[in-house]
């Protein structure tokens, strides 16, 4: 077996077969020709950043290693002075920037807006975006605060900035004495403003005001009154108020002070205590007073009309029936053997209402044909006139045998008429509307003479004789 030896690679044909090997070939950094980010300095903002110290090291040493070392490192050198535009300046001077050049030459697309990057002391990025100016005439600019006119884009601007900067001072003087005249006026059209709402408000509240007058009655100028009559005034003598005070004391308080013959009513000095002040009156006192007014009339006819009093038992006996109403139970009260006289023939016939714990008046006032009710805190009771009025008919026709038509007379509730102001006056108020009647008087009178009607009313029961 023949064996076929390997072939030994001499020195020289290693090496001639390396050299066949395609060689690295190391490519140097081009710029990428799209669209990219440009700094307001007209340069990348990455190579910006590669010129910092301490960026991208790495990426540097790499390079200098592919490129052989300094060789690589010269070159880069070269390159980032080539872009830095800085070398053209000297110490000392600022840059002079021609804004109408630097304008011209940027290109912007119609249909896009670039994002601007802004590279900032410490190294970061803002961003901003670039809109399209040749889509207006005029852009506003923020400067140092201000907004300002710049011209439309590819024109000539009309100024240097210095002078764009004196006119924005003076726009802002202008502005700041038009926002102080602006403040002045809105001041005053505020304080327009509130005068208008309070006069509204007073006109309003003037309209409401008219608006409650018109329920009340117009005020009418007062008649100068008649004079008032002397008799239901006449001032009481010393003698008189010291015999009604030992009346009014506890010595008397169970003595029988006063004994009324027709009535047979007798009043004890406690009974008679119900006509000081603030006390309420009882039954036996207002009957005892309602037979004396009577009495009175009898006496001096002329001088006073001709009444017939009811005592206080009278309406409760005549609507003591079943149904509301019983003539037969007060039938008798009223025969020619107890009184002397008809019903028909009265002026006006008085009629205690005790409305529970309040009295009233009602008469039947056959003098101007009325049926009318009084009451001192101006109260209203139709039931009792409506009730009157059957009961009178009733009564002259039992007693005269005529028929009396009082379906033409009025129900008059009395509202001009004085007012109690408390709540213990009610029965003196009814006597003294009994009283001022039956005199052909009107109502003069009012809650101050209470007190002194209080004392009379006691004289003239001690002494049985009403004046």
């Amino acid at each position: 077996m023949h064996l076929i030896p390997e072939p030994r690679l001499s020195p020289l044909n290693a090496v001639s077969r390396i050299s066949q090997y395609p060689k690295e070939i190391t490519r140097l950094p081009r710029e990428v020709h799209a669209p990219c980010r440009r700094s307001r300095f007209g340069r990348p903002a990455n190579l910006f950043r590669q010129s910092l110290p301490g960026i991208n090291r790495d990426r540097d040493n790499q390079e200098s290693i592919e490129m052989g070392g300094c060789l690589s490192r010269l070159y880069n050198e070269a390159k980032t002075s080539a872009f830095d535009p800085s070398q053209h300046l000297t110490p000392g001077k600022a840059p002079v920037v021609d804004v109408e050049a630097e304008c011209s030459k940027d290109i912007i697309s119609d249909d896009s807006s670039i994002e601007e990057i802004q590279v900032l002391e410490d190294g970061r990025e803002g961003r901003c975006v670039v809109s399209d100016w040749r889509s207006h005439d005029t852009s506003d600019v923020l400067l140092r605060g201000a907004y300002v006119k710049l011209p439309a884009y590819g024109g000539q601007p009309s100024s240097s900035p210095v002078s764009e900067l004196t006119k924005v001072d003076e726009a802002e003087q202008m502005m700041a004495s038009l926002s102080v005249s602006l403040g002045a006026e809105e001041k005053m059209h505020e304080f327009a403003k509130r005068q208008n709402s309070g006069l509204r408000t007073l006109n309003s509240q003037i309209d409401v005001l008219q608006f409650k007058s018109s329920f009340y009655p117009k005020h009418q100028v007062k008649k100068p009154a008649k004079d008032v009559p002397r008799e239901p005034f006449v001032r009481l003598t010393s003698e008189e108020v010291a015999e009604v005070y030992r009346a009014f004391s506890g010595s008397n308080r169970w003595k029988v002070l006063v004994t009324h013959g027709n009535s047979n009513i007798e009043l004890t000095g406690e009974i008679l205590q119900c006509l000081r002040v603030g006390a309420w009156l009882n039954d036996e006192v207002i009957n005892v007073y309602l037979e004396l007014l009577k009495e009175r009339e009898k006496r001096e006819p002329t001088k006073f009309l001709k009444c017939h009093f009811f005592n206080t038992f009278f309406y409760k006996k005549l609507i003591s029936g079943t149904s509301g109403y019983d003539f037969n139970a007060v039938r008798r009260w009223t025969t020619m053997r107890k009184i002397g006289y008809g019903l028909d023939e009265c002026d006006k016939i008085f009629v205690p209402i005790h409305q529970e714990i309040h009295w009233c008046l009602a008469v039947i006032n056959k003098k101007d044909e009325k049926f009318q009710y009084l009451d001192s805190l101006k109260g209203r009771d139709s039931q009792v006139l409506k009730i009157l009025a059957r009961y009178f008919v009733d009564e002259v026709q039992d007693k005269s045998g005529k028929d009396i038509n009082v379906s033409s007379w009025k129900h008059e509730y009395i509202d001009d008429l004085p007012e109690q102001l408390n709540g213990s006056d009610c029965g003196m108020f009814m006597m003294k509307y009994a009283d001022f009647y039956s005199r052909d008087l009107g109502l003069c009178f009012n809650q101050k003479h209470m007190p002194y009607f209080r004392l009379r009313t006691a004289k003239e029961i001690l002494r049985l004789k009403a004046e």
